[in-house]
């Protein structure tokens, strides 16, 4: 597959967007780097002149965008997926850079849909979204001053993406056949239930378990037979303990 292909399984996803320009902005990094496919999940305001005014010329992505009404939704139909964020996460999976995710994603890409993620201009992307997502990036951004505004944040990454779509580098090994988003987000929920029958995990007192267990098995990037798996052991002691 050619990276211009790769770039077409490419989607940029942007969460509770509070400024139209911004999402005009974004169009306008995304057009210039090769990407056409954006989603956005609560946009405060769309459509919206502003937009199309910031957008300067890649108002088609404008007109194909989707919106939606949850970061779940977004993600449906991809196997992987980077949440673009700032900020250090307690007991979260490991952080990578723009430069060393992005041919990782551009190789996924050329087996399924893959997804970036950028939250609120003001406060980045909540930890249940991250939460959702396979893997954080990190833009290596000075310390000392390290706010981007989100349609330089956009057009970074997208620079990064395009690069490693241009010059592929040949995965080491052969790409596991990771499992869709929707197939992940049904095992989750097949697990807490299995666990809230079982008085393992009470809803009432939930603590952190299941954001817990969610990165635990994000660590793993679970392949399609894997969940198939996990889900027939649940399925098998629900029925032993009927």
């Amino acid at each position: 597959m050619n990276g211009a292909i790769a770039l077409d399984r490419v989607r940029i996803v942007l969460s509770r967007t509070s400024h139209p320009g911004n999402i005009g902005a974004a169009a306008r990094a995304m057009k210039t780097m090769g990407l056409g496919r954006l989603v956005l999940v609560q946009p405060a305001s769309f459509p919206d002149p502003v937009a199309e005014a910031r957008a300067s010329g890649a108002g088609d992505l404008l007109a194909t965008a989707r919106v939606v009404g949850s970061l779940e939704e977004a993600l449906e139909g991809t196997i992987l997926s980077a949440a673009v964020t700032a900020r250090r996460r307690e007991r979260s999976v490991p952080v990578r850079n723009a430069r060393e995710a992005a041919p990782e994603l551009v190789s996924f890409a050329e087996k399924g849909e893959v997804a970036l993620v950028f939250g609120n201009e003001t406060s980045g992307l909540t930890n249940e979204e991250v939460g959702l997502c396979s893997t954080p990036v990190t833009i290596p951004a000075n310390p000392a001053f390290s706010s981007l505004n989100l349609g330089a944040a956009v057009q970074l990454l997208c620079y990064e993406l395009r690069m490693a779509a241009l010059d592929p580098v040949p995965p080491a090994e052969p790409l596991p056949d990771l499992a869709a988003f929707e197939d992940i987000e049904g095992f989750h929920r097949h697990l807490e239930r299995a666990m809230t029958v079982s008085g393992f995990y009470n809803p009432a007192n939930p603590k952190r378990l299941l954001q817990r267990v969610r990165r635990l098995f994000g660590r793993i990037r679970l392949e399609k037979e894997e969940v198939n798996i996990l889900r027939g052991i649940i399925s098998a002691l629900e029925r032993k303990a009927e």
